[in-house]
């Protein structure tokens, strides 16, 4: 993954195409009156030829290798013996993101959900708008393209606003993520020295680093967004307070979870069809997803095992209302959802592991290997050589505390605006002592490497 000036080149193509393609179908949708049928038809084949072009690029650069290595594994299996050259690249940063806005534009266009953008420079400022460009929110054209025809003049409390939540997505980065990924690090990347508990307090952690470090990319852009004006959708909403992983989707991620709901999932049938044709349709769905985070295997397994997550627990639903019932269970009372937030948060832990380990082979011996007991760790200083030391281990708890009591308080208030209503005193107070916590808690500088943000590989 990598930034070039040369690849603006297909982002520019991108960008003519979807550009064109919308003007086309618009163009089609007016001779609707004259012609329905021939109407349709060209308006099918415009849509057709769009998607082909854009998932062409995304395939070259971010697919070709994979599935070439894979047919051919396949056909050596068979003893079956063929070359498939490969394709020597870098790939492009942010092409799965701004695919797929530009992609959902000519849907939208085609299901006159948005007129065709006439002006080429503002659709380009759509597509590229640099605060998203690189890892989302996915903005959809229903709900960004007008934007910039309105007038954006300053605001100071929007611009604080703005400010404000960059500064907590800057916190949630250098302060925790990047801490958090020092041990995890250690970890994943040599699976052979660890077990038990060290490798389930890695697992832990990831799902923490993971949270963050995402997390805050959406923030820093939404909140640069909010800057110059422009409404992002949000990305998360506290997705491990979530009771069941349907709801985790809904919570996780969710530019990207309503683009697949909308253009892929809705599409197929979604739940209203046989049970059957739905477990079929969350399979493609989570198939699609997992392919669409990584070309590796151990991306489609994890995308898999949400989608089986998901079958299991809606097959599983008669046995829950049983349970339930026969055990006079209060389904309203905060044990039942502790702990359903729990379970949840394990399964959605066990899967980060696929998801991290960057293999199947790694992931498969990290889980072989957390099955072993060793308590020890917690009293012979063992689990201070993971990566972090004393202090850093202890900062690393803290910091994940601080980010649940913190989704916590947003369950039932906006905080910025809680910030807002304190005297000029006590909001500078905070101000700086953000500033001074990053500074002197933030991890940079020479005794680390630096991180670049996860999904900036996607």
């Amino acid at each position: 993954m990598s930034w070039n000036p040369i690849y603006c080149i297909f982002i520019a193509t991108s960008t003519l195409i979807t550009y064109s393609s919308g003007l086309l179908i618009e163009k089609e949708t007016k001779h609707k009156q004259y012609d329905e049928e021939r109407s349709v038809r060209l308006k099918k084949f415009w849509v057709f030829l769009n998607l082909l072009s854009n998932l062409g690029i995304l395939f070259l650069f971010k697919y070709y290798n994979f599935f070439g290595t894979t047919l051919v594994e396949i056909f050596s299996f068979l003893h079956i013996n063929t070359h498939i050259p490969s394709f020597d690249y870098i790939l492009p940063v942010g092409i799965s993101f701004y695919t797929f806005q530009a992609l959902s534009y000519t849907i939208d266009v085609y299901r006159n959900d948005v007129k065709a953008q006439k002006n080429l420079g503002k659709y380009a400022l759509f597509v590229s708008f640099f605060p998203q460009l690189l890892a989302g929110p996915i903005g959809k054209s229903k709900n960004m393209l007008h934007q910039f025809d309105e007038k954006h003049s300053f605001d100071y409390d929007r611009v604080k606003n703005g400010l404000i939540l960059m500064l907590w997505g800057v916190i949630q980065k250098t302060v925790i993520a990047d801490r958090l990924g020092e041990l995890v690090n250690t970890v994943y990347k040599n699976p052979s020295n660890y077990q038990g508990f060290e490798i389930a307090i890695a697992t832990l952690f990831y799902a923490f680093e993971i949270y963050c470090d995402f997390s805050a990319y959406s923030d820093i852009a939404i909140g640069a967004g909010e800057v110059l004006g422009f409404r992002l959708p949000k990305n998360f909403e506290r997705p491990y307070f979530s009771k069941s992983i349907k709801e985790f989707w809904r919570r996780w991620h969710i530019t990207l979870g309503a683009w697949f709901k909308d253009y892929l999932y809705i599409p197929l049938g979604g739940n209203r069809c046989s049970k059957l044709r739905y477990y079929y349709n969350i399979l493609v769905v989570f198939f699609v997803c997992g392919l669409w985070h990584g070309a590796a295997i151990n991306f489609i397994i994890w995308g898999a095992i949400h989608s089986i997550y998901q079958i299991t627990g809606d097959m599983l639903k008669p046995v829950k209302k049983t349970m339930i019932k026969k055990l006079n269970i209060n389904t309203k009372g905060f044990g039942l959802k502790l702990f359903q937030v729990m379970v949840t948060f394990a399964l959605v832990d066990f899967a980060w592991i696929f998801f991290k380990a960057g293999t199947f082979t790694i992931a498969i011996t990290l889980i072989r290997k957390m099955f072993y007991f060793n308590p020890w760790i917690f009293i012979d200083g063992s689990i201070f050589k993971l990566g972090l030391d004393q202090k850093d281990f202890s900062i690393s708890i803290l910091c994940v505390g601080v980010v649940l009591v913190v989704n916590m308080m947003q369950r039932t208030r906006n905080l910025r605006s809680e910030l807002s209503k304190q005297n000029i005193v006590f909001r500078w107070s905070v101000y700086l002592t953000t500033v001074v916590i990053i500074l002197i808690f933030g991890i940079y500088g020479p005794r680390f490497n630096p991180q670049q943000f996860i999904y900036l590989q996607f």
